[in-house]
Formats: C-alpha cells, structure tokens, sequence
C-alpha cells in the first residue's frame, strides 16, 4: 500500500470511528435531510428514503440472494436493503474500522450468518466470478482512483443479468476542474461491459450537503467538544472543500446491468 493510500484509509477511520461516536453528528444530519432521513440507517452519505424507495424498485432482488455493498462504510444502506429483501449481504470498504463496526451492527438488521464484512478495495473485492445477485454503492464508487478498474471488477462479481446501483457526479462544464477530454460515467460503464439501465438525476442532494455543512461549521465548538479537533477539522475542511463548486456538478443514481451470456 502507498504512503498515500495509506494516509486514505487512517483518515477514513479516524472518520468513521468518530462518527460512531457522535450522537450531535447524528442530529445535524437528521436536522439538515428533514423527512428525508432514514434513522436507522444512521448514514455518513446522502442516503435519503428517496434512494432507498430506488434501489428497492431497480435492483429487484428475491430471498436469499446475495447483495454486495462495496464502500460499505458502516453499512448502514446495505443492511437496511439486505434486511428490506431478506437478502445476504457482504460488505467490502478499505477502512479496517468501518468493517468492524458495521460488524456490530449487523444483529440490528440481520439474522446471525446472513451479513459478513471484509477489507477489500473496489477494484479487488476478493469475490467470486459472478457471485452477486446485486450491488450497491452509496456516496463511495467516485472515489476509487481508478473508475475503469472499479466498474470491470464491479462487472466480473455480478451474475449476468443482475444489477448495480450506485451514486456519482458529473462536473458541468462550468466546473473550474472540468475536462472535456475525461471519460463521462456512461462512458466508462459501457467499456466495462456494463449496459445502463436507468438513471435519476438529484438535485436535491447539493441542497441536503449545504445544509449540514452550515449545521457544521454553526456547531464547531460542540463538535469539537464531542469528537475532538482532529476529526472536527477533517468535516470542516470537507465542507471547505466542496461547498464552492458543488452547485457545478449533476448528482445522479446510476443502475447498470451486467450483459447475459
């Protein structure tokens, strides 16, 4: 693993550690998604009812097959998917400690057996060929530093046939970082083998983020207070980051499909 990689993953678990933590995080997230947040699902993405009422209606799973969710994080979205189709399911994120706590959380949602978590990345998930009935990956997919990588291994695990549902963002071309020359999502999706079956555009999704990054940086003692000033300055500098462009961008929920033999 490079120094780099390896600065990803302590900083991911710092993160993750300290939101499992955070009951004031929870709040803020609760306050700025409104009717939108699903609860249980406690998520550190932008999982609203809206993406879940979707994934449920295009992934299309029956009784004990096998969702994958890759950047699982703490699993909060595929629990809840696994449970709402009395499906398995597998986790797979970087972040030793996000798989640990998803782990503990896996009783609230799931008989015992039917969750496992691993250590993987997205483009070497250590599954079998053609093992996935389907997949999901809320707010992580994006951030695989190779994408082309990422959706062939994504194509390989799924049965033919099956689906993936997953979050991305397309940079407008008023986007300061826009290049003509980068491949687009669909691009890369149908080079990979993948067909696309639907997409949803959400623009309401910049809306939600803003609003809890106004809540964070309003809250900066508090949440200093609660989950220290290195995991404070890791969500500040996040907000920081994004908030100037995020409007220059489209939020979408990709499904694909892996071709049938």
């Amino acid at each position: 693993m490079s120094t780099f990689d390896l600065s990803l993953r302590q900083d991911a678990d710092k993160f993750h550690a300290a939101r499992a933590t955070s009951g004031l995080h929870t709040r803020l997230a609760a306050q700025a998604f409104g009717a939108q947040y699903p609860a249980q699902v406690d998520p550190s993405s932008s999982c609203t009812w809206s993406v879940l009422a979707e994934m449920v209606g295009r992934l299309r799973l029956r009784p004990d097959d096998l969702l994958v969710d890759l950047g699982c994080g703490r699993a909060g979205t595929g629990l809840w998917l696994a449970r709402a189709f009395s499906a398995r399911l597998v986790g797979i994120d970087f972040s030793p400690v996000a798989i640990e706590i998803a782990q503990s959380r896996a009783a609230d949602f799931l008989p015992a057996g039917r969750a496992e978590f691993r250590v993987g990345s997205f483009e070497e998930t250590g599954l079998p060929d053609a093992s996935a009935h389907g997949v999901v990956s809320m707010d992580a997919l994006p951030f695989t530093p190779d994408r082309d990588a990422a959706l062939r291994e994504l194509a390989r695990i799924l049965r033919p046939g099956a689906r993936a549902v997953f979050t991305a963002v397309e940079r407008l071309p008023s986007h300061p970082r826009y290049d003509r020359k980068e491949p687009t999502w669909h691009e890369r999706i149908s080079r990979a083998g993948l067909e696309i079956e639907h997409e949803v555009e959400r623009p309401e999704e910049r809306e939600l983020w803003l609003r809890l990054y106004d809540l964070w940086e309003q809250h900066e003692a508090e949440l200093r207070a609660e989950i220290g000033d290195e995991a404070t300055e890791q969500v500040l500098l996040e907000a920081s980051f994004v908030r100037p462009n995020i409007r220059h961008g489209r939020s979408l929920l990709l499904t694909v499909r892996a071709c049938e033999s």
